[in-house]
């Protein structure tokens, strides 16, 4: 009985698995396709490895300079999110019996529960008035914003379990609160560490909406996302091209998580467990 209950959850998730990776296959053979072949039949596989679709993307793209603009936010936002959001999740740990360190937590992690959709009209034009639209920096300011709460919450719930000895050792040895946190605090925060850097860096790499509203139309500061739009036109949607610019955007957010996978596991149970 018990093997029996053992080959039935392993179909279930063999199941689950292949129903998620139909999409990629799909995306795999048909960047290799032409246009016309793509018309004729989606699922079937490509008479040949083609890899003019990438090259033809990758130029149209601008792939280097996008590449870049990604790598700017993404490195930006993420170092951003890590070391505001690091701080204040230590402080308010180690301040967790005060009204008012619950009061700022609690104001913290609202915006965790505020849908984005409410309030991005309004994000844009604060971000025009501050006169960082249409700016990459900009972009990655306003991530600070967004990644933040959850970020403070995770961080909180992993400096609880922290001793307060390590603080007080510090101390003695004539560290001040901010020399306490770099030298003492922030190392032991590596597996948290690694999940929220994990966790932003591939939302920050991936997303399409923030982007799309805060860069606007300076195409010297498109992201890959806001690249790969441009074929899709209002006639003709160049598939062959939109499959190829998708595997070109994806490779590097998988080859970063394929490294990092096994530390945001990790960070995410320990982080779970302390919290």
């Amino acid at each position: 009985m018990k093997n029996a209950g053992r080959w039935i959850t392993f179909s279930v998730l063999l199941l689950v698995v292949i129903i998620m990776l139909i999409p990629f296959y799909l995306v795999i053979i048909n960047s290799f396709k032409s246009y016309q072949e793509i018309v004729r039949s989606v699922i079937s596989l490509p008479t040949s490895l083609n890899f003019d679709n990438f090259v033809e993307a990758f130029y149209r793209m601008n792939y280097l300079t996008a590449f870049l603009n990604t790598l700017l936010v993404t490195v930006t936002g993420t170092g951003g999110i890590v070391f505001l959001a690091s701080m204040a999740g230590y402080q308010i740990a180690r301040n967790n019996t005060g009204k008012l360190a619950k009061i700022i937590f609690f104001l913290l992690i609202i915006p965790i529960m505020i849908p984005f959709q409410s309030f991005m009209l309004s994000l844009v034009r604060v971000s025009s008035a501050l006169r960082i639209y249409e700016t990459w920096w900009g972009l990655a300011l306003i991530y600070w914003g967004c990644g933040v709460p959850m970020a403070v919450f995770l961080y909180r719930g992993f400096c609880m379990g922290i001793p307060r000895e390590l603080d007080e050792a510090a101390a003695i040895d004539g560290c001040n609160a901010f020399q306490t946190f770099r030298r003492i605090i922030f190392p032991v925060l590596k597996p948290v560490n690694a999940t929220v850097i994990i966790i932003n860096a591939l939302w920050l790499w991936n997303d399409f909406l923030l982007p799309r509203l805060i860069i606007g139309f300076n195409t010297s500061h498109f992201t890959l996302q806001l690249q790969a739009v441009q074929f899709r036109g209002m006639y003709k949607m160049e598939w062959q091209l939109i499959m190829a610019g998708f595997l070109l955007t994806l490779i590097p957010a998988v080859i970063i998580y394929l490294i990092f996978q096994r530390q945001i596991v990790k960070g995410m149970v320990t982080g779970a467990v302390k919290g």
